[in-house]
């Protein structure tokens, strides 16, 4: 049964009732799941009452995500936006069957349901700060693919209820630039809590959540801890190590566990850190974040490339005692704490600019 309950612009449209907290009105199968479990949701309209209707303007691909489908379909504009497409026509969300991982959104606010108690109103330009894993997700076009940003323009609709976390986009920074970043905020904020009283840290992975998390171990540790950086180019380390993010790097395959672990202990006169941040958007990087890390040091997994069984049975299988820590794309205050990170370090922020004008 339909009835009259929302607004859009101010006027009255018709909404499903008894939309669920946590979105379980959404999941088609199978029952009883969770939406980010599920297999398949109802992206269909009109909205629920508790829900937002987002007018989706740029997909953000997670990293990991956007890297498999082009090593699957190759470098190409058309084939990456039909992929993406026909995942979200058979799932109703943006869910890769290969990483399991999604992204967020940029959009406008286009209506609320009278139920709805977020945090945003109708008109306002937005990004989502929940994974396109669990979003109800209807796309019309697929409009153009940025490969160097891993964002794709589109003509969609979603839909989200109050327990789905949403921001505002700031005036200070462009829409992309802020999606951008945003798409990764979790890691910088736990970076944060992670480093404090630590003496050494490493980066691993010098892309754009590996270069906000350098920036925000420096903003903790101060000039006296030790930050190292490897990534498989040099070009954003470089860059790091001149804003005296990083201070000393190296570049390696890090798939390879033992080339990291003695190209590291090469940087620190062999001494193992007390933090590893594991940011690769590629698999097989478990252990190469393992071996490098003290023994009840901290090992953090920023990668939806992770194999988690791999990463705990190869830590036993060493004999390594670190806590090894799930990246948690939710954190408290976290989309403030990294849009400051880009609004504080102009090496960064050009750099995400940059790959976006690409």
């Amino acid at each position: 049964m339909w009835y009259a309950g929302g607004t859009i612009m101010g006027e009255i449209m018709k909404f499903r009732p008894n939309g669920h907290l946590y979105g379980l009105h959404r999941v088609l199968e199978p029952q009883n799941s969770l939406p980010q479990a599920a297999q398949k949701l109802d992206a269909s309209g009109p909205g629920f009452d508790n829900e937002v209707v987002i007018d989706v303007q740029t997909l953000n691909i997670d990293s990991a995500s956007f890297h498999q489908i082009v090593g699957e379909v190759g470098k190409d504009a058309a084939a990456v936006g039909a992929h993406i497409k026909g995942i979200v026509e058979s799932r109703g969300k943006m869910q890769n069957p290969v990483t399991g991982s999604g992204g967020m959104l940029l959009g406008t606010v286009f209506a609320t349901g009278d139920r709805y108690d977020g945090p945003v109103q109708v008109g306002d330009r937005i990004a989502t700060l929940v994974s396109l894993t669990l979003t109800p997700l209807e796309l019309r076009e697929i409009k153009e693919v940025h490969f160097d940003s891993d964002q794709v323009d589109v003509e969609g609709t979603a839909y989200l209820w109050p327990s789905s976390p949403i921001v505002n986009i700031p005036e200070d920074l462009s829409a992309e630039l802020a999606l951008s970043a945003l798409d990764v905020c979790g890691a910088p904020a736990q970076t944060q809590r992670l480093v404090k009283g630590a003496q050494s840290a490493l980066i691993l992975g010098a892309g754009k959540s590996g270069m906000l998390c350098a920036a925000a171990a420096r903003e903790t540790m101060g000039p006296f801890g030790k930050i190292y950086g490897f990534d498989l180019y040099d070009g954003n380390l470089q860059l790091l190590q001149k804003a005296g993010l990083v201070d000393v790097f190296t570049t390696g395959d890090a798939t390879s566990p033992v080339e990291v672990l003695n190209k590291v202990l090469e940087m620190t006169n062999g001494e193992l850190v007390d933090v590893v941040i594991n940011t690769c958007n590629v698999p097989g990087a478990e252990m190469a974040a393992i071996l490098p890390c003290r023994d009840r040091g901290k090992v953090y997994f920023f990668n939806m490339a992770t194999d988690f069984a791999k990463a705990a049975l190869g830590a036993e299988g060493v004999g390594k005692d670190v806590d090894l820590l799930i990246g948690n794309g939710f954190a408290h205050n976290h989309a403030e704490i990294t849009l400051d990170v880009v609004r504080k370090h102009e090496s960064i922020r050009a750099k995400l600019e940059e790959l976006l004008a690409r």
